[in-house]
C-alpha cells in the first residue's frame, strides 16, 4: 500500500500535459520501471478506461492500484493521483480570486511540454509494438488516428474497431455486428442556484456521462455553466481550463478551480469528489472481469481492437501536443534531447525529465 500511495502521489504530483502525458509516465513507471504489469495487461486496462465514462488517466491509476493491491489499493492510487492537482488548482483558485488574474506560468510550460511531448511519443512506440499484433490492429489504429483528426467522434470509433477486429477474429461478416450508436452527452437539468447540493448534482452527472479527454469538458462546461446556466463567464471558464492543462494530474481538476469560484474551498473539494466518484465506480464493477474476457476468444478480440484504437486517440494527441509544444529550434532541441535520454537510458524515471524540463524554461524564459 505504502508503494501504491507513493508512485501514485508523485504521478499525481509529476503528470504534466494531460491524459496522454499521464499514460505515457504510468507506463514508464509500472510497466518499465517496477513491471507491475505487462505491456499486454497494461493495454488492456487502457482499452477498458476507453469504454467507460469519465477521465482516463485517472481510471487506469485506478486500474493499476487494484492490480497491484487490490481493493483497497484501488481507492488509494486513485485518491493520491487526484489530491496533488487538486491541492494546486484549490491554490491557485485562491490567488485568482484574491489577486484577479492567474499567476504566469508561461516559463515553466515552455520547458515541460517539449519533454511532455517526447515522454509520450516514447510510450505511444513502446505500446504499439505490443497492440498491433498483426495487419488488422495496425490498419485500425491508423484509421482512428486518422479519423481523430478529421474530428469523428472517439467513442462510435473505438466501439467499431473492437467489433471489427472482433469479427476478423472469429470469421464472422462485418456486416452482422450490431451497429454502433453515437454516445451524446445528456443535458443536465437546470439547477437554481450554485449551491454546494447544486454543484455536486451537475458535477456528479458530467462524471457519469462524459466521454473522452478533460478538452470534451471544456465543451460540456461551456454549455451548461456559461451559456444555460450563467454560473461563470467564458473568460472564467477559459481560466479555469488553463489551471486544468498547466497543473499536473487529470484534466478533470478544472471542476475543482470552477467549484471554489461557486462555492470557496468547500465548493472546490465537492466539485472534485463529485466528478471523480463514477471513475471509482466504474473501475470498480469492470476491473474484476477483465482476466476472464481476455480468456475469450470473441472479447480478446475486441480488446485488441479497441487497445489498438486507443493508441490511434493517443497518437493523435501526440501530435496535437507537439504542435503547440515545439514552437522554435530550442524546444524542437530540447524535445529530441528528452527522447534520446529516454531511449538510451531506459530505467531513469521520467519524472524527472519533466523537472529538468521545467528548470530550463525558466533559465530559458524566466530570467
Amino acid at each position: 500500500m505504502r508503494e501504491v500511495a507513493a508512485v501514485f502521489l508523485k504521478l499525481g504530483a509529476t503528470a504534466f500535459g494531460g491524459p496522454a502525458a499521464a499514460i505515457g509516465l504510468m507506463q514508464d513507471e509500472v510497466v518499465e520501471r517496477r513491471r507491475w504489469v505487462d505491456r499486454q495487461t497494461f493495454l488492456d486496462l487502457l482499452g477498458a478506461t476507453n469504454l467507460v465514462p469519465g477521465p482516463n488517466s485517472t481510471e487506469l491509476a485506478i486500474h493499476l492500484g487494484y492490480v497491484r493491491a487490490g481493493w483497497p489499493g484501488l481507492i488509494v492510487a486513485g485518491v493520491c493521483f487526484i489530491v496533488p492537482a487538486m491541492l494546486m488548482v484549490l491554490a491557485l483558485a485562491w490567488a485568482y480570486v484574491r489577486f484577479g488574474a492567474l499567476p504566469q506560468v508561461g516559463w515553466l510550460l515552455y520547458g515541460i511540454k517539449p519533454v511532455i511531448a517526447a515522454v509520450v511519443g516514447q510510450a505511444l512506440w513502446s505500446l504499439t509494438r505490443t497492440a498491433v499484433k498483426d495487419s488488422t490492429t495496425g490498419l485500425v489504429g491508423a484509421a482512428v488516428l486518422v479519423g481523430v483528426l478529421l474530428g469523428l467522434g472517439e467513442v462510435p470509433m473505438l466501439f467499431a474497431a473492437g467489433l471489427l477486429v472482433m469479427c476478423v477474429r472469429n470469421r464472422v461478416g462485418a456486416a452482422s455486428a450490431a451497429p454502433i450508436w453515437a454516445f451524446g452527452l445528456a443535458a443536465a437539468p437546470a439547477v437554481m442556484a450554485p449551491s454546494l447540493g447544486g454543484l455536486a448534482l451537475f458535477f456528479l452527472k458530467v462524471g457519469s456521462v462524459l466521454y473522452g479527454s478533460g478538452y470534451v469538458l471544456l465543451a460540456f462546461l461551456q454549455g451548461d455553466l456559461v451559456e444555460r446556466y450563467g454560473w461563470l463567464t467564458s473568460q472564467q471558464l477559459l481560466d479555469a481550463v488553463a489551471v486544468g492543462q498547466f497543473t499536473p494530474g487529470p484534466l478533470f481538476t478544472t471542476a475543482t478551480f470552477v467549484g471554489y469560484l461557486l462555492g470557496g474551498w468547500q465548493g472546490g473539494v465537492v466539485a472534485t469528489v463529485a466528478i471523480f466518484l463514477p471513475a471509482f465506480l466504474f473501475v470498480a464493477v469492470s476491473g474484476p472481469l477483465l482476466p476472464r474476457l481476455r480468456k475469450s476468444p470473441w472479447m480478446a478480440g475486441f480488446l485488441d481492437g479497441v487497445n489498438a484504437a486507443s493508441l490511434g486517440l493517443m497518437g493523435a494527441v501526440t501530435l496535437m501536443l507537439g504542435r503547440a509544444a515545439l514552437v522554435d529550434w530550442q524546444t524542437v532541441l530540447l524535445s529530441l534531447a528528452a527522447l534520446w535520454v529516454l531511449l538510451r537510458y531506459r530505467r531513469l524515471n521520467s519524472a524527472w525529465l519533466v523537472v529538468a524540463g521545467g528548470v530550463i524554461g525558466w533559465l530559458l524564459k524566466g530570467i
